[in-house]
């Protein structure tokens, strides 16, 4: 896959998952289905299943940081990933470096807010 198209579909993402624009993880997910599954379309005679799913884990890597954007504080993590059932030591860890949302979506919280996490509201897939 040329780096035209690649560019193009990350800078768009980027434009639709602003972490400061005050909206729910759903209506986030509702502005990027039509552009991912009319990118899915479009490329989907490609060969290239590699670089699909690594734009689809960096796509889900920016929902983990809106997500944590949207818990703000520390002890709002810590309360919100016990609710889903997460062991307290990762939860400590998650909330106890709570300002550094890119970091903190890539590490331990790849084991919380998985590919099914995402699935209930409905993100789209590329791979």
């Amino acid at each position: 896959m040329a780096a035209k198209p690649l560019a193009t579909y990350k800078q768009r993402i980027r434009q639709l998952t602003l972490r400061p624009g005050g909206r729910s993880m759903a209506e986030v997910v509702e502005k990027l289905r039509p552009y991912v599954l009319g990118w899915k379309a479009c490329f989907r005679l490609s060969q290239t299943p590699k670089v699909r799913r690594t734009l689809d884990e960096w796509m889900r890597h920016r929902l983990r940081a809106i997500q944590l954007k949207h818990w703000k504080r520390g002890t709002t993590m810590y309360r919100e990933l016990k609710a889903l059932g997460v062991p307290e030591v990762v939860a400590c860890r998650v909330a106890g470096n709570a300002r550094s949302y890119w970091r903190n979506a890539d590490r331990l919280l790849k084991t919380v807010l998985t590919i099914a996490y995402f699935d209930r509201p409905g993100a789209p897939r590329l791979s």
